[in-house]
């Protein structure tokens, strides 16, 4: 079975999974999917798994910031400025390692808003959603080397297969 196939069937089986664990843990299910959609996105493997986490939940807290900073700053024009400042921000954060998945940041951030800064549930709903990303990639491929057919020892295989 072609890698993409074993991938798109494992992700349809984990992603209704998904969507009943979300209800029933009280989640939001669409910010899990932004946290697996921002695994996917990335380079994939257990490394970026952690830069993913990391970068969505500074997005998501970098979007806490502009929710509830416009008390400080105020509304208006100063909130449009803000928001500049913040994205710079967002970005330049990516001169350390951790944390130069950008668009993690941004997705992270997005949830913020989307959720209107509930962080108690867009933290643990990105968290798991990526966590299920690295779990639908990783056991597509497991499937996908697991249905190609294994040559015997000095068995020739021939350009049929």
């Amino acid at each position: 079975m072609s890698p993409l196939i074993a991938i798109a069937l494992t992700t349809g089986i984990l992603s209704a999974l998904w969507g009943w664990l979300a209800v029933a843990l009280g989640l939001i299910s669409w910010v899990g999917f932004l946290g697996c959609t921002s695994y996917f996105a990335s380079q994939g493997g257990l490394r970026s798994l952690g830069q993913t986490l990391l970068c969505n939940a500074s997005g998501m807290l970098w979007g806490l910031l502009l929710i509830h900073g416009e008390s400080w700053w105020g509304a208006g024009m100063a909130g449009y400025l803000m928001t500049g400042v913040v994205a710079t921000l967002m970005c330049m954060q990516a001169k350390q390692h951790w944390l130069s998945y950008i668009p993690g940041t941004f997705a992270g951030c997005c949830a913020a808003f989307g959720a209107a800064g509930e962080w108690r549930l867009i933290l643990p709903s990105l968290v798991i959603g990526a966590l299920f990303g690295y779990l639908m990639k990783a056991s597509g491929l497991w499937l996908s080397a697991r249905s190609r057919p294994v040559a015997k020892a000095g068995a020739k295989i021939s350009s049929s297969t």
